[in-house]
């Protein structure tokens, strides 16, 4: 009796294979998010300040704002959105000239890795923070608040493309305003307080109708008021819509604004976007 063995693959073949383009994209994420968690400062700011955020705000008011709704149901849609626009735009446009100024961006341009890869390797990045860092501030607001989750598969349909459309959004922009930082010090300066003065108009730490007409005006020209105003429509009952500054919680409109700010974004990187600093050429 004989036995045939089918070839073993020679091992210098076996490495000298090249990874694909979905292999090269899952690499570079995983490095990026290696890299993120590396960084304790951006781990405890990003990760925990919705989290610290929703526990001060259910700590000091109370009751209902109206309708039935507690305040932690309708404060829980901000902090949600703030966070993905928080590990988006403003982690990528603090960190971006970060590497840009140590040359990294440089080094990585001149090697025969496609570009497309890097930018891949921040999407996800991006997307696997942020759903970490919303199901974590959903499991507080939960155990500690008794928040209410949607209870039904279109609800649940609706957090997915607002969440998506909202971070594809955050994502572009951050990488957009990441070239406005002239060395990697600046980067804060310029993101935060654009970060800020949105969340402050935009409903996330207040009732948004009772924020100035003018304020409410000037936060439905950016991406951040559309999206705590499409995730109301997800945690808060259908009859709070009629509060609202357009009497419903006109979905179709929240869809088209982060829509069109997803086309400026690309617009704007393809336009704005520099691998080296000023001073390289």
């Amino acid at each position: 009796m004989t036995t045939t063995t089918k070839p073993a693959t020679p091992v210098a073949a076996t490495r000298g294979r090249r990874p694909g383009a979905g292999g090269l994209a899952l690499r570079q994420g995983r490095l990026e998010i290696t890299q993120f968690l590396r960084s304790r400062e951006s781990v405890v700011f990003t990760m925990g300040f919705p989290i610290i955020m929703i526990l001060i705000f259910a700590s000091i008011f109370h009751g209902t704002i109206g309708g039935g709704v507690k305040f932690t149901q309708y404060f829980i849609t901000g902090m949600i959105a703030t966070g993905l626009m928080t590990v988006s735009f403003q982690n990528l446009g603090i960190w971006i000239p970060i590497e840009r100024d140590r040359g990294v961006l440089k080094r990585y341009r001149g090697t025969p890795m496609p570009k497309w890869v890097w930018f891949a390797g921040k999407v996800i990045m991006v997307v696997a923070i942020g759903i970490a860092e919303t199901a974590l501030l959903l499991a507080v607001a939960v155990a500690l608040f008794d928040l209410d989750l949607p209870g039904t598969a279109g609800k649940w349909f609706t957090f997915g493309w607002v969440a998506v459309l909202g971070v594809t959004a955050c994502t572009l922009c951050g990488i957009a305003i990441s070239s406005l930082a002239r060395t990697a010090r600046s980067g804060s300066a310029v993101v935060t307080p654009v970060a800020l003065v949105l969340q402050f108009i935009s409903g996330v730490f207040f009732v948004f109708t009772d924020l100035p007409t003018w304020m409410q005006q000037v936060a439905a020209l950016f991406p951040l008021k559309w999206m705590c105003q499409g995730l109301r429509s997800v945690f808060l009952p259908s009859s709070f819509g009629a509060q609202e500054p357009g009497g419903s919680f006109e979905l179709g409109r929240v869809a088209v604004v982060l829509a069109l700010w997803c086309v400026i974004g690309v617009v704007l990187c393809l336009t704005t976007f520099r691998w080296t600093t000023k001073r390289d050429g």
